[in-house]
This record gives structure tokens, sequence and C-alpha cells, in this order.
């Protein structure tokens, strides 16, 4: 780290002699518009030297912070539309290639159809901060993305420089425990986004005993902030309820007892990096940093919500279900209704091969499967493994997944082949017990749902 630091003081120190080489007179407006920021960009593409560059660099970023949502809007418009290609040189390649094609014809060509703002983006990373600033700008690229399809250019573009920069090459894993410095705990607090943690106390509980692991992955550009992190519990069997994995008053197991790891859950920190995938990377480093741990452990699974699955009950025009199971479940909306000892097993006639139904035959109109949750874990070679039964009963997972959790196998020798499977066919691989609940599905008589 120390040798970072270094190396930040260093630009920074270039930077502030390359504002005094710029000689711009008086104080940067706090309603400086967008065209003016437009002259900075033409600027640093112009070439100047490796001080005044940086400098120009750090000054474009500080401006572009005093734009209001109009101005970034209108800023990121004009990179849209102005900062792409230079046509005249992009013809004189294919016209070149055209006429002889060569690998170096190819190599001009290549050269020539990269649009200018992503030299403008590579001339920001420059500036001191500027990875961790340029994130942040893709975040409020996003955020303006909506109604704005024409940004779509300028997304592709940064998302391109960031893959590489944010490549797993440069990812470092770290274990969260209580010595973690507080400044990296407290965003373990604030970004936790499956399982709200709700205080300092509640936090230790998840990272400090002997059956407890969390792990994120930090960048250089990016010190002491976590990219994405991951909380485990080691267990002696698969868990099908998170309440007993977060309760206060838990046994705790004995690190010789389990045999079992379960992520139960995963949190992205930076909105910029999404699109960018770490999650995969990350629960197998996970996996093979515990395993060198723990070499008795022999299941790892999830333990995951359905966030989209009561948003398709309810919404979607092909669940499957007759009139009096759309009756039923709008008891979905009754406070307490798990509790009701008549009606909550009628629910679970229904609700279980909706769920199977849910992940293995519904899809979106460009036909993917619906929960992104899903779509990660069987994307990175998992099983589904089991679907169970009020598993969350939070007001948030009643709310999303009708108190559904579902648990996710990652069994090394599958991961490639399950993979494979859903990255090329769609297929997605699940156990016999999820099956067979589909299966049932058609066979179900309504007094067993409904007596």
């Amino acid at each position: 780290m120390s040798s970072n630091a270094f190396f930040s003081d260093l630009l920074a120190s270039i930077s502030e002699r390359g504002r005094t080489l710029l000689r711009r007179g008086g104080a940067p407006d706090a309603k400086q518009d967008a065209s003016e920021l437009i002259e900075l960009c033409e600027a640093l593409l112009s070439g100047r030297g490796e001080a005044s560059g940086i400098a120009i660099a750090r000054e474009v970023l500080d401006r572009y912070r005093q734009l209001d949502e109009a101005g970034r809007l209108a800023f990121f418009e004009t990179l849209a539309r102005g900062y792409g290609p230079d046509r005249e040189r992009l013809s004189q390649a294919i016209e070149a290639w055209r006429a002889q094609p060569s690998d170096e014809d190819a190599s001009d060509l290549h050269f020539a159809s990269e649009p200018r703002r992503q030299e403008l983006i590579r001339r920001l990373n420059r500036a001191p901060g500027g990875t961790s600033e340029l994130v942040a700008l893709r975040a409020d690229l996003l955020g303006l993305m909506n109604g704005h399809r024409d940004l779509a250019a300028l997304d592709r573009d940064v998302v391109h420089l960031l893959s590489s920069w944010f490549n797993r090459g440069f990812l470092v894993l770290r274990r969260i425990d209580w010595q973690t410095p507080a400044n990296i705990l407290e965003q373990i607090i604030r970004y936790e986004a499956v399982h709200e943690i709700r205080d300092w106390d509640d936090l230790r509980r998840r990272i400090d005993p002997v059956d407890r692991r969390c792990y994120a992955f930090f960048h250089p550009a990016l010190v002491d902030e976590p990219l994405i992190f991951v909380e485990v519990a080691l267990t002696e069997t698969i868990p099908a309820a998170i309440a007993p994995l977060l309760a206060e008053d838990r046994a705790l197991v004995p690190t010789e007892r389990a045999r079992t790891a379960v992520f139960y859950s995963i949190s992205n920190t930076q909105k910029g990096l999404g699109g960018i995938s770490f999650g995969s990377f990350l629960i197998k480093q996970v996996v093979e940093e515990l395993r060198r741990e723990l070499p008795k452990l022999e299941n790892f699974v999830t333990l995951s919500p359905v966030p989209g699955f009561v948003a398709w009950l309810k919404q979607a025009s092909d669940v499957p279900v007759s009139d009096e199971e759309r009756a039923l479940l709008e008891n979905l909306d009754k406070s307490g209704w798990f509790e009701d000892a008549e009606l909550a097993p009628k629910m679970r006639a229904v609700l279980e091969p909706l769920a199977a139904h849910y992940f293995l035959k519904a899809r979106t109109a460009k036909g993917r499967m619906i929960d992104s949750v899903a779509r990660f874990h069987l994307g990175n070679g998992a099983r589904l493994e089991r679907i169970d039964w009020l598993g969350d009963l939070s007001p948030k997972g009643l709310r999303e997944s009708a108190g559904i959790m579902v648990n996710y196998l990652y069994r090394l020798e599958d991961i490639e082949k399950n993979h494979e499977a859903y990255a090329n066919h769609g297929e997605v691989i699940a156990s016999s017990a999820v099956k067979k609940l589909l299966k049932g599905e058609g066979r179900r008589l309504l007094d067993m749902r409904l007596s």
C-alpha cells in the first residue's frame, strides 16, 4: 500500500505543478456549463506535455462534479454525438484495407475505428484519483440513460475501458474481520444489499465468530473501497432459512464440525461498475481459500433470495394458475398469512410448484431467466439444488419472494459443465427435487389445495 500512496502523491504533485503551467485565471465557476467543459476536453486531447495533461484531466473532473444533472446530461450527449471515430481517417483506413488487405492495414483500421472519447477517458484516468471518479461518472451515466438511448455508445466505451482496468488480474482478495479498518467496515454495513446490517454489533456477529467469514475484492486504484464482498456461514448441513443463521442467540458451530460453507449474501458496492462481473471470480477464489483452511468442507452452497418472484406472480400473463389458485394467491397481501395453520399449507401447495416453474420455464420476452440472482449463479456453473419454503420471513423477503429462498450448489467438478449448458443452451441444471415439484404441477388436485 505504501508504494500506491507514493505514486498517488507523485501524481498529485505533478498535477499541481501542471496547474501552474496552465495559467488559467480565476477559480472555477460553480455554474460552469457543459460547453466550457468540452473546451477543456479538447485541450486534453490536443497532446500537451505530461504535467499539463494531468492538470487538465484533474480540472475536467473537478468541473464535471460542479455540473448539475442537466449539465451532465448535455456533457454526456456531446461525448456520444461528437467524440466518435475520426470519419476521414476511418474512411482512408477502410479503403487501404479493401485495396490490399494486410496485417498492418488491419491494425490501422482497428485504431482508426476507435472513438475519440475512449482516448479522452484514458487521459482522464491519469489524474490523481481519476479511476475512482470515472467509476462515479459511470454511475451518473447509468442514472441518466433511461429514455436517452443515444448514450448507449458512450456507455459501451466506458465499460470497455473499465473492464480492462478492473479485470481479475488487478483484483486482490482480502478477508474482512473485526481487525479490518473501521472505514472499510462502515462500507460493509452501508452496502449490504441482501440482509440489512443494523449496527456494529450486528456486523460483528457476521464477521467475528469462528463460524463466520467475509471476503472482499479490492483494486489498487481504490485501496480502501471494496468492490464486492461475500458473507459466509460455516454450518453442519445445508440451511433452509436465513433467520437461524443471523439469530443473535444462535449456537456457534466449531470449525471441526463444519461441513458446509454457505454464501448467504453477495453485495456490490460500486454502482458505476454495474455489468462488470466480479462475482464468479470471487466465489471461486473464496471456495479455494476455504478448502485450504478447512479441508473437511464438503458442500459449497448459497442461501439466496428470489427477488422477482412475487412481481412475476402478480404481473406476468403466463403464470400457470387456475382462477381458484389466483384467488388464493391474493392472500400474499394479507399480513401473517404464513402463520395461518389452515391457509399456509394451501399456499405452499400452489407456490412451491410455481417457484419451480419460475426457474425452469418462465422467461422474459428476450428468452432470459427472469430472476437476476438465478442468472448470476447458474451462469457461474451452480446447480439449482433446493427451493426453501418460508426461508425468509423478513418484510422484504415476504414482499419480493413470498418468503421463498433457494440453495444453489457449487460442485467444483461440475461447474464448467453446468456453465456451458446454461451459457450455450439456456439449460437450467436443477436437482431432481426441484424437477419433481414442476412435474407434480399438473397432478395437484384442487381438493388438496383448497379443502
